[in-house]
C-alpha cells in the first residue's frame, strides 16, 4: 500500500525507461504552462527525473499563478518556478523562449455560470501561448469530453470520430483544440493533442469520489453507468512520450485506460473492500463518455497500474483518511455542466 503522500508522489513522478528515452532524444528546456494543476506537479517532476536518468542537462520551467501554493515543493525538486497569469499578454511575452512546451491550462469546474472565463482560458489562451511558442514543440491537454456521449455497447470514441460536444465547458475545449489546429497549421509548429478521460490517483479521480461515497454511506449515482480512468502516473508518462509524435497538423490521441469500467461493479467492489454498504441510485443509461484508447496504447505504452490495484490502493487510502484535494469530478454529470 502507499504509506504517505511523499511515497505517493514520488511514484506519480516516477519515469519509465520509455519516458527516459524519449527525454534523452528531445533537445532543449521546457517548459509546463498551468503547472500548479492536479496533474502538473508530478508531470514537470517525472521530467526532471528522467532528463538527469538519461544524463541531459535542461531546464525544468513551471509556470502558474500559484494562487494557492505550491511553488516551494516545484522549487525544491529543482523545477524552476515562474509566477504569472497567462492571460496577460505581455507577462507571457516575458517568459523563457523555450524549444519544448506542456500546455496544461483550463477552467472545468465552476465553468457553469462563468462561461466567459471559461471560453477565455480554454480557448482564447490556446492563441496567446501559439504566438509566443511559434517555434517551439507543443503538447497540449484536452479532454474526451469533445466526443460527447457515445453508445455503451461500441467500441468508445475514437480520435477519428465526430466531434459533438455536450455543454459550455466541452465546447469551450472543442474551441481549444481548434486554435490550436489553426496556429499548428499557419506557423507550423509540431504538436499533439492529449485527450485524456479521467487521470486518477490517490487524492482525487472517479475512482476516489465513488470509494468516498461508499465510506461516508453517500449514494452512487449510476446515470453516467460506464467510464474510463488511468493511473495518473502512467498518464503522466503517456504525455510525454507524446514528444515523440508531434505533427503539424496536431498529432490527437485518447489518452486513458483500456477498460470500460461499470460504476455499480466499482462499487460494489469498494464496498465488499471498505465493509461499507453501497447505495445506489438512478440507473444505467444506454450512452457514456467514454474514449477507445487503442491508438494512444500502441504508440504510448500501456498501463503499469491495473484498475485492480487502482482500486486496492484508494481504498486503503480512503479508509485511513489520507488527505484528498476536495475536487471531484462530477464524473455523473450527462448534462455537461460543471
Amino acid at each position: 500500500m502507499i504509506e504517505h503522500e511523499q511515497r505517493l508522489e514520488d511514484l506519480l513522478s516516477e519515469p519509465t525507461p520509455e519516458v527516459v528515452e524519449t527525454l534523452g532524444r528531445l533537445q532543449g528546456d521546457i517548459i509546463f504552462l498551468g503547472v500548479a494543476g492536479k496533474m502538473g506537479p508530478t508531470l514537470a517532476r517525472m521530467a526532471r527525473r528522467a532528463s538527469e536518468i538519461a544524463g541531459v542537462p535542461r531546464r525544468i520551467i513551471g509556470v502558474a499563478r500559484f494562487s494557492v501554493g505550491g511553488r516551494e515543493s516545484l522549487d525544491a525538486h529543482g523545477i524552476e518556478t515562474i509566477a504569472c497569469d497567462l492571460l496577460d499578454e505581455s507577462a507571457v511575452a516575458k517568459l523563457p523562449d523555450v524549444a519544448n512546451v506542456v500546455f496544461m491550462t483550463g477552467m472545468k469546474f465552476g465553468a457553469t455560470g462563468n462561461e466567459s472565463a471559461t471560453w477565455a482560458m480554454n480557448s482564447y489562451l490556446p492563441a496567446i501561448v501559439c504566438n509566443q511558442f511559434a517555434r517551439s514543440r507543443i503538447v497540449a491537454f484536452s479532454t474526451g469530453n469533445v466526443y460527447g456521449l457515445t453508445s455503451v455497447d461500441g467500441e468508445g470514441s475514437r480520435e477519428t470520430d465526430v466531434l459533438q460536444p455536450i455543454g459550455e465547458y466541452a465546447m469551450s475545449c472543442l474551441g481549444r483544440e481548434r486554435m490550436f489546429e489553426y496556429f499548428s497549421r499557419k506557423l507550423s509548429i509540431p504538436m499533439a493533442i492529449i485527450r485524456l478521460n479521467y487521470a486518477c490517483e490517490m487524492r482525487y479521480g472517479v475512482l476516489v469520489d465513488i470509494a468516498k461515497r461508499v465510506w461516508a454511506g453517500e449514494s452512487v449515482d449510476l446515470g453516467m453507468g460506464y467510464l474510463n480512468t488511468i493511473w495518473q502516473g502512467d498518464a503522466n508518462a503517456m504525455a510525454l512520450r507524446a514528444f515523440d509524435h508531434l505533427a503539424s497538423p496536431p498529432w490527437v490521441v485518447n489518452t486513458t485506460g483500456p477498460e470500460r469500467l461499470a460504476v455499480r461493479e466499482l462499487g460494489e467492489r469498494f464496498s465488499r473492500r471498505l465493509g461499507k454498504p453501497v447505495h445506489f441510485t438512478g440507473t444505467e443509461s444506454a450512452t457514456a463518455f467514454l474514449s477507445n484508447a487503442e491508438a494512444g496504447l500502441k504508440h504510448l505504452g500501456s498501463p503499469r497500474i491495473s484498475t485492480l490495484q487502482l482500486i486496492e490502493w484508494i481504498a486503503d487510502w480512503v479508509a485511513k483518511g489520507g488527505k484528498s484535494l476536495g475536487k471531484p469530478t462530477h464524473f455523473e454529470s450527462r448534462d455537461g455542466r460543471y
